[in-house]
């Protein structure tokens, strides 16, 4: 089912197509844009909020700047669907985040006006006042660059290092501040009050107002007096509102708040600031999900809500004749209560993704021991090491690929310093559609290098929850270890899953099941694939053992001498990074010990893996249960050989 644009989006192929046409016609283009994103996001899933809530900024930015010349960053990119459909993507937008389409976010090599790869977020002012000091330096000082920021996404560190730069240039530099009061989950923090206060006081903008309208009163003057004040607003704001100087202070002339969805004021104010040089900030005031109702009214449910019925704004869910086994996280959530309800120093804390942690079922229950720090990972675990310097119980929920932004302080904050936080992975390996810039692909090897940290994943249910409660007993939490528990996106496999908490023994793997010539060793719950390929091998006669290792650092050297001792092909299996990751933990503890074996491991290549269903990018890399099968055979059925 394609979905048909409106006759006036239907025009529309790249932004040249756009900037065609007259100013009165760009309401109806944005009311077509907007209804075509409700169609097809209804129809073929994926973000949705974030772009609605700029649909009227999207065709603004085209309209008056020179794109692709003119350089347009999006932040994070949930909010550039709109962008894409104008940019000459819409006849397969229908592609977007499936398995070899268009990706969900601005990609430099999937077109000429994605500027610049995003994912994380806050990274647009950077980004956007690098390209503007390098048209300085190759004479093309005409160009604009435009960082469009959320102010949720302005609440990470590297926003203020890029805008405390950008002040000190005279780069021709346009920041767009998108603000919704929203990320994914409400923002916190100083900064929200901060912005409330700038849009809500009545001084200021009952003052503006009375200037503006009398200024277009002025005959002597005309339209040329309300132009001149709209180039020295930030004089009138310095005077009467103070919060103003957050920006000024930094250099950046602030203009602002203006509504984002009056797309010809939009447009006239852009077309102003286009022609002042230097970095300036533009405060624009947006609703996500403007323009359908329920996603207006729910901004969290809506910012990504799957399929639906447009009509209704019913959410489609499957529905099982059986229980089915719940997510990891919401094991992780419900989990994390229980424990804290026994443990008094234990306490939580996510930068920002609450709900998409499962974090919010703690700060509902407790939410004095929960904290949502923001859009700020380094400062999510130097808050958390904080902590744990006073002998608190700190679990530091982040995804594996946010993770990275904060490896620094894993290091230095935690690990060097010998504090026992524990570290909550959320989707390790494959993310999905988000694709690249969010799989967790690298932490099993960045982690288990580093020192006084113990490195573990689950199989299922009832080992993240076993890990989990062996990681704040008092034993671990007085062994000066950070302790990394990761697990993946999506459903375990154990619709009974809350049982009894039992303490494991630190570095300690498991038999699942016994077999000959070919062990398979797997690591975290990609080891439910083995299960699967052994059962299928079984139908052929072939009876690998499989060893659940559970713990990537310390590894488990009693059973690894055992299994070297009677096997003499092994195969590995993890669903993270195959250079320094779980095969080569392996690998090295072979070469160690002077074991002669033919290991095979499987894993994500030294490769960028685009974006699909975890399922798809599991079969592209041989780790899926047919691969693994296949793997087993090949060990058993070709020649002798080294390690690979």
């Amino acid at each position: 089912m394609l979905i048909t644009p409106g006759s006036l989006l239907a025009t529309i192929n790249t932004p040249d197509d756009l900037r065609k046409l007259d100013k009165s016609r760009l309401p109806q283009l944005a009311d077509e844009l907007r209804q075509f994103i409700i169609d097809d996001v209804s129809v073929y899933g994926g973000h949705f909020g974030a772009s609605l809530g700029v649909v009227e900024l999207s065709v603004a930015l085209h309209y008056v700047f020179n794109t692709p010349d003119d350089q347009l960053v999006w932040d994070v990119g949930h909010q550039a669907y709109g962008h894409k459909i104008l940019t000459g993507r819409r006849e397969k937008f229908h592609t977007n985040r499936f398995y070899k389409g268009i990706s969900g976010f601005p990609k430099r090599k999937e077109s000429v006006y994605d500027s610049f790869g995003v994912g994380h977020s806050s990274t647009s002012i950077s980004a956007a006042l690098g390209m503007a000091v390098a048209s300085q330096l190759q004479g093309k000082p005409q160009r604009n660059h435009i960082a469009v920021i959320g102010d949720g996404a302005l609440t990470a560190g590297e926003a203020f290092e890029g805008m405390n730069h950008a002040g000190a240039t005279d780069s021709n530099l346009l920041i767009v501040l998108n603000d919704n009061c929203m990320s994914i989950d409400p923002n916190v923090g100083a900064l929200r009050e901060y912005l409330t206060d700038i849009t809500t006081s009545q001084t200021y903008n009952k003052v503006k107002d009375e200037i503006w309208n009398l200024l277009g009163k002025m005959s002597k003057f005309g339209k040329s007096a309300q132009d001149i004040v709209s180039k020295v607003e930030s004089g009138i704001k310095t005077s009467l509102l103070d919060q103003s100087n957050l920006f000024e202070s930094l250099n950046l002339r602030y203009f602002g708040p203006i509504d984002g969805h009056d797309i010809d004021h939009l447009v006239s104010v852009l077309d102003d600031l286009k022609n002042i040089p230097g970095p300036k900030l533009l405060h624009v005031l947006t609703v996500k999900g403007k323009g359908y109702a329920p996603a207006e009214k729910d901004q969290t449910k809506w910012h990504a809500p799957g399929l639906f019925d447009k009509v209704t704004g019913v959410i489609q869910k499957k529905i099982y004749d059986m229980p089915q086994p719940p997510k990891y996280q919401e094991v992780f959530g419900n989990t994390l209560v229980e424990l804290a309800e026994q443990n008094p120093r234990i306490v939580g804390v996510t930068p920002a993704m609450p709900s998409g942690s499962s974090m919010n079922i703690m700060m509902k229950a407790m939410p004095d021991r929960a904290f949502d720090v923001g859009i700020a990972e380094q400062h999510a675990v130097t808050f958390s090491a904080g902590m744990a310097t006073q002998g608190e119980v700190v679990f530091c929920n982040i995804y594996s690929t946010f993770m990275q932004r904060a490896y620094d302080q894993v290091i230095h904050d935690v690990c060097i310093q010998e504090l026992p936080v524990v570290f909550c992975l959320d989707r390790a390996g494959f993310a999905g559609a988000d694709g690249p810039t969010h799989h967790g692909a690298y932490d099993l090897a960045f982690m288990r290098c580093i020192p006084n940290m113990i490195v573990a994943a689950p199989m299922n249910e009832q080992e993240l929850r076993n890990m989990m409660y062996t990681a704040q007993s008092d034993e671990i939490q007085q062994g000066k270890q950070a302790f990394t528990i990761r697990y993946p996106r999506g459903e375990g496999v154990m619709p009974n899953w809350r049982l009894p908490f039992e303490k494991q023994t630190v570095g300690k793997g498991r038999l699942v099941s016994d077999g000959e010539n070919v062990a398979i060793l797997t690591i975290g719950h990609i080891g439910n694939y083995a299960v699967e390929a052994t059962t299928m091998l079984a139908k052929e006669g072939i009876r690998p053992a499989h060893f659940d290792m559970r713990y990537v650092k310390p590894l488990d050297e009693a059973l690894l001498h055992q299994i070297f001792s009677r096997f003499d092909r092994v195969l590995t299996v993890e669903d993270g990074c195959i250079m320094g990751g779980f095969g080569s933990a392996v690998l090295e503890f072979m070469a160690n010990h002077g074991y002669m074996a033919r290991v095979k491991r499987l894993g994500i290549p030294d490769a960028v893996i685009e974006h699909g269903e975890q399922i798809e990018l599991h079969h592209e890399c041989g780790f899926d249960p047919q691969g693994i099968a296949d793997a087993v055979r090949e060990l058993l059925f070709t020649g002798r050989a080294v390690a690979v």
